[in-house]
């Protein structure tokens, strides 16, 4: 690289082992334009008592860079509220910064990135909820952790990619209704013989992986080994190799250590695996989640700057909707 200003050549040299962790997969040109805002970052941490969630989806500046705790929503949500720290920044979306705050009531949580939602949160409202709860009434409602708090308070019991089956069939019941991922709840109703009731809401960056693109990958790349999330169309995760949370694709890679691989699943993802296990090739097929790329350095650094933007979840929900994801931990206990 060139001469740069002496700001960011200091820059530059204190973050040098942070680089490390992203160099086969962030070029050194780039990294010159984003230590400043790092180096902040990390100051700005120990002045405000603050950790940062990044959730798995971030990008890898942000994921082994700044992140304190890394992970998928529900895991980072219940690390968070064992360590001690005053604030908590979500590098995530709306509805995970949420379940931080509803499992952390005391703390500040602070989201970057005010418009980062999700379609599939925005899928379902608690007037659906309790329309469902009308025609189904005596059928318990279980909720994926993608929803808001207010839809989360309007359910019985919450669940995860990870934990779905375990949750459904921990009711003891014949028939559930799983909301509001209807891939998600057909993958599961696949795997046990209790009956699921779907909503059709659809993650928009899942949704678009086709069958026709799995075979595709295995005719372009012979050997290689397909992962699914299950919020993928049940068509796309049976040709797959393997289907799981983010947490259980990273930990099967991590395991397998294939020469290549595909992640069904957010692009960044894939940055995140390949830093970590640079042995395998991942073939990426560029997926993006706008609202997760809602999230940068800059906001996060301007969250820290300016105590901004608060999560507060109204009092008349927080208690049920604290309970909904209570009781699937206690499941897991």
């Amino acid at each position: 690289m060139g001469a740069m200003p002496a700001d960011v050549a200091e820059a530059v040299r204190r973050t040098a082992p942070l680089y490390e962790r992203v160099k086969s997969v962030i070029p050194e040109i780039e990294w010159a334009t984003m230590a400043v805002d790092i180096d902040a970052i990390l100051r700005l941490k120990k002045e405000r008592n603050a950790v940062i969630l990044a959730h798995n989806y971030m990008k890898p500046e942000i994921f082994h860079a700044i992140a304190d705790i890394r992970g998928d929503s529900l895991a980072l949500a219940i690390e968070a509220s064992r360590i001690d720290a005053e604030v908590i920044i979500m590098a995530g979306v709306h509805f995970m910064a949420e379940t931080v705050k509803l499992l952390n009531p005391s703390r500040t949580v602070l989201l970057p990135a005010l418009e980062a939602g999700c379609s599939l949160a925005e899928s379902i409202t608690p007037k659906d909820v309790r329309m469902m709860r009308e025609r189904f009434p005596q059928t318990p409602i279980v909720t994926y952790v993608n929803t808001s708090a207010a839809v989360k308070a309007e359910s019985d019991i919450c669940c995860t990619s990870g934990n779905a089956k375990k949750i459904v069939e921990s009711l003891g019941v014949r028939q559930v209704i799983m909301i509001p991922d209807e891939y998600l709840a057909q993958n599961v109703a696949k795997q046990t013989n209790v009956d699921i009731v779907t909503w059709k809401g659809h993650c928009e960056v899942h949704e678009q992986f086709t069958p026709e693109e799995i075979e595709a990958f295995r005719d372009q790349n012979p050997g290689v080994v397909i992962a699914a999330h299950p919020e993928c169309p049940p068509a796309v995760v049976e040709k797959c190799d393997f289907a799981g949370s983010t947490a259980a694709m990273i930990e099967w890679i991590s395991d397998k250590k294939p020469e290549r691989a595909v992640l069904l699943t957010e692009c960044s993802m894939s940055d995140n695996v390949a830093a970590m296990v640079p042995q395998t090739e991942l073939i990426r097929p560029c997926k993006l989640c706008p609202h997760m790329k809602r999230v940068t350095l800059a906001n996060i650094r301007a969250s820290l700057e300016y105590m901004q933007h608060e999560v507060t979840i109204p009092a008349a929900i927080a208690p049920c909707a604290r309970r909904a994801v209570e009781r699937m931990i206690e499941v897991g206990r």
